[in-house]
């Protein structure tokens, strides 16, 4: 059954499909708030499908956003790379606990005994320990994923292997490339075969040449509290397993009922089993805070109840897939703008308490120490940001710099500073501005504080 297929008119002269009218004043007001040009939202519960866009494409060449308008969804990629994995290993092709050398021989990395010992499985839950966020421009030929794996041989270990998580893209252009040496295939061509065509997701793309004759959003960064188009659209090929499709909430909400089901196509075909389907919502590793990582998903269990979920992250576009398999529930989330998940986190809330009768607890904060806040602050840094920790009357500050690495433009602004808030002697909150509610802690060593994780990346003490 298809709901919210109704239209109404936007004071601008926009269509916008309203699911709920609670939803539809949240989503309103969110936009507003957060500057949030379009955005568009998938539901799939008590076996009925609720689809809605509201807003435009772009500020500066506007067209409705509906059900239909391709998003780059960013790092939900991840999850639609591993399933293509997953259907490898259910046809004997790949091992999870193989080593990578299996696949690709002249995996190197800068520490050897790292890439030596490195497996897939390492690769899937981002426990290999080297940098994550690698970027690099290979050009858009064929040879681009295998021209990215063997640079990696500059990569730094930043943890030991398999004992810190922290997040990695570069792993995941790892496992797109074991995809195309495995199928003798593209990672796209492999991946259109194996999962998007069998599961009818017919509109999602990898590239800007195959989502220009769609309707299509852009990215839009904050200047000056404006929404504007940022530029460049999408990332480099290599890093298109990573986070390169490009897709709309009516073909996710189709991936999400394949997650949520037994493991067959809607044609009836076998892709997975159910017991590999499990497997990938199964705890795999320790994540960060509360969170646990299973075959690429991330995972969290509130009031008993296991959300399965991923966030992307593109330039200036952010969204989020979540997924409730005791509930046979999932909700899509995409919007053009880099503050909006601001806005998805609102969304899926809301979504939570209205259909699966949960709420997040509230954070309950605690004080600590002066000497504690000072022992903590100064100038930790990344390869995306540097934030450094202040000591202020009330306790911590939040700064954060973008190094801009992806040369946006315009470019970040770097968010106003925001106060910390302590869970824990280790955990924290951040309460303020476009980071509000961002969450992290600190690692230790022999005692010592060693790293923080913020947004699921190590940070290091800068040198003096």
């Amino acid at each position: 059954m298809l709901r919210g297929v109704g239209s109404d008119a936007l004071s601008s002269g926009i269509a916008s499909f309203a699911l709920d009218s609670r939803l539809d004043s949240l989503i309103r007001d969110g936009m507003e708030r957060y500057h949030v040009p379009g955005i568009a939202v998938g539901m799939w519960h008590d076996e009925v499908l609720e689809l809605g866009g509201w807003g435009v494409t772009s500020v500066e060449n506007p067209l409705p956003v509906d059900a239909d308008t391709l998003f780059q969804i960013a790092s939900v990629t991840k999850t639609i790379t591993a399933t293509v994995i997953m259907r490898l290993v259910q046809q004997g092709k790949i091992d999870l606990d193989a080593p990578v050398r299996t696949y690709i021989p002249s995996f190197t990395l800068r520490d050897a005994d790292a890439a030596s010992r490195a497996t897939v499985k390492h690769l899937v839950t981002h426990t290999g320990g080297w940098l994550g966020d690698c970027f690099a421009d290979f050009g858009n030929g064929d040879d681009a994923l295998a021209r990215y794996v063997d640079a990696m041989v500059d990569l730094e270990q930043i943890t030991p292997l398999g004992e810190i998580w922290h997040y990695s893209n570069s792993s995941f252009t790892v496992l797109g490339r074991i995809i195309e040496v495995v199928t003798g295939k593209t990672y796209e061509q492999a991946t259109r075969e194996l999962l998007l065509g069998p599961l009818g997701m017919t509109r999602s793309v990898f590239n800007a040449g195959e989502a220009i004759v769609h309707r299509v959003s852009v990215g839009h960064q904050i200047t000056d509290e404006q929404p504007r188009v940022v530029r460049p659209w999408a990332f480099p090929r290599a890093t298109t397993p990573v986070g390169g499709v490009v897709s709309t909430v009516r073909d996710l909400m189709s991936y999400a009922r394949f997650h949520l089901g037994d493991g067959t196509a809607p044609d009836g075909a076998r892709l997975l089993s159910k017991a590999n389907l499990e497997r990938m919502r199964t705890p795999q590793a320790n994540a960060d805070l509360d969170r646990k990582v299973g075959i690429a998903w991330f995972l969290r269990d509130v009031h008993g109840v296991r959300l399965q979920y991923h966030g992307g992250v593109a330039i200036g576009q952010q969204g989020v897939l979540m997924l409730a398999p005791q509930r046979n529930a999932a909700i899509a989330v995409e919007t053009n703008s880099v503050r909006g998940a601001l806005l998805h986190a609102e969304v899926t809330k809301w979504w939570q308490k209205r259909y699966l009768g949960i709420e997040q607890p509230e954070p309950i904060y605690i004080e600590l120490g002066r000497d504690r806040y000072a022992s903590l602050a100064g100038h930790w840094t990344a390869e995306l940001s540097d934030a450094r920790l202040e000591v202020s009357d009330t306790g911590l500050i939040y700064k954060s710099h973008s190094h801009n690495k992806l040369k946006n433009d315009p470019p970040p602004q770097d968010p106003p500073p925001s106060r910390v808030a302590f869970t824990s002697a280790d955990q924290f909150t951040l309460l303020d501005g476009p980071m509000k509610d961002t969450r992290g802690e600190f690692l230790h060593d022999n005692g010592d504080v060693r790293y923080m994780r913020v947004g699921g990346r190590v940070y290091r003490r800068a040198k003096a």
